[in-house]
């Protein structure tokens, strides 16, 4: 005979829960937080570009896609763009094709990734297309972090002169102009120009909160009880001191940047940028040819992946970022849609060099429009590693001096009246 024995009924709210592991619940918050920020997030072009070279890696050696792409979540240190992975993998496995679950996400895989995926399923050559579209990337990296390289140099140099002569300006310069004080006679216009420089900047950087706290200090003195006064007698020379001015300035530069970038995102923005940046000497040009170049090797690579000529400028047209390219492609479709030939547009369009008119031309006749188009992006991509190497070399003569006249310039200025010693002191 069984024997049956009874646990004890213990009531609802008093029943003991088992406890959650902490490890298990951070995770699961971390996951939900990333899976959040994926929907809004872009993706650096240096992760979306290694993981194109290991997917064609890896599909060039027999594996299956959705395996591959299992095996490279392991690898895939961005935890956002994993996310992005495994929802692509999740989409894979139910039937979705590979180029639509990556147009799910533009802010991971651009146009030109989508195509020329969708032009690869089609046509049963996915690895290659994806070898090509890594190779783009490749070049497009290349570019960004030489024009980025000649751009570091000269932004380290003018923030430490912008720091070394504010420091000279609110520290050095008024102990100078209280040894001048004691002359009793009027100081050189240099020198007096600098002082009042130097005292606009201490009173307005460093000193904006002193008449604060002694407004403060007067009331307390007054008779003012204390708990009426906002700010207690303690905190007085600590609020003297607080750069209230400063940050000030700093807060409306910053918001004035940040409008400036919601500005620039609008299209009147993006049309004035673009026209703004070709007018300026030496970097107009070098926009213009990194914009050319860009749309050459663009349009090369989809027209050689098969995507359709109409469908290739369109995404020219979204990969370009400029508006000049842009509308360019307006009038290449509407005259390739009436039947004519992209030469005959491009020939009319300013912003385009003239090689580019001419090899596009050779390229209609010798049907080799995406051969000649690489020609002339490989050239433009010379051309702007020697612009830069030369303007790199300049700047830093260029910058030295300039930094060596305005140090200069101070300390003469400073040194002026003892120089002149005997005119202002007789």
């Amino acid at each position: 005979m069984a024997l049956i024995v009874k646990q004890p009924a213990t009531a609802g709210k008093n029943a003991v829960k088992p406890m959650a592991n902490p490890k298990a619940a951070e995770s699961a918050a971390k996951n939900k937080y990333y899976e959040k920020k994926a929907k809004s997030t872009n993706i650096k072009l240096e992760v979306v570009c290694m993981f194109t070279q290991q997917l064609s890696a890896m599909l060039e050696a027999g594996l299956p896609l959705v395996n591959t792409l299992e095996a490279l979540m392991d690898q895939i240190e961005d935890p956002v763009f994993k996310v992005i992975v495994k929802e692509v993998r999740n989409d894979l496995a139910s039937g979705v094709p590979f180029s639509e679950a990556a147009r799910k996400w533009p802010n991971a895989f651009p146009n030109i990734f989508c195509s020329l995926v969708e032009a690869g399923e089609a046509s049963g050559s996915l690895a290659e297309m994806l070898n090509k579209v890594a190779s783009y990337f490749e070049a497009s990296l290349k570019l960004q972090k030489k024009v980025k390289s000649a751009m570091t140099y000269p932004i380290a140099v003018i923030s430490l002169a912008v720091i070394l002569v504010n420091v000279l300006l609110i520290f050095v310069v008024p102990v100078f102009a209280e040894m001048f004080s004691g002359f009793g006679k009027e100081l050189p216009g240099p020198t007096q120009m600098l002082i009042d420089v130097a005292d606009f900047l201490k009173g307005n950087m460093l000193g904006f909160s002193q008449t604060k706290a002694e407004m403060i200090s007067a009331q307390i003195a007054s008779g003012t009880p204390k708990n009426k006064v906002v700010i207690n007698e303690k905190e007085i020379s600590a609020l003297a001191f607080i750069p209230w001015n400063t940050l000030y300035i700093v807060g409306g530069i910053f918001a004035a940047l940040r409008g400036l970038a919601k500005f620039v995102k609008t299209p009147r923005g993006r049309e004035v940028k673009d026209r703004t940046l070709l007018k300026v000497p030496i970097v107009g040009e070098l926009v213009r040819k990194i914009a050319v170049s860009r749309f050459c090797r663009t349009f090369s690579i989809l027209l050689k992946g098969g995507v359709p000529i109409l469908k290739a400028v369109d995404i020219c047209s979204k990969a370009s970022d400029n508006v000049y390219i842009e509308k360019a492609c307006v009038e290449i479709n509407r005259h390739l849609n009436q039947g004519g030939q992209m030469s005959e547009v491009i020939a009319t369009q300013p912003y385009y060099h003239n090689i580019v008119k001419h090899m596009l031309k050779a390229g209609e006749q010798t049907g080799n429009v995406d051969g000649m188009l690489v020609k002339v992006s490989n050239f433009f991509d010379q051309d702007i590693d020697n612009v830069v190497a030369s303007l790199t070399s300049l700047m830093e003569p260029i910058l030295i001096c300039t930094l060596g006249i305005i140090i200069g310039g101070i300390v003469i200025c400073m040194f002026l009246p003892i120089f002149q010693m005997s005119s202002v002191v007789g």
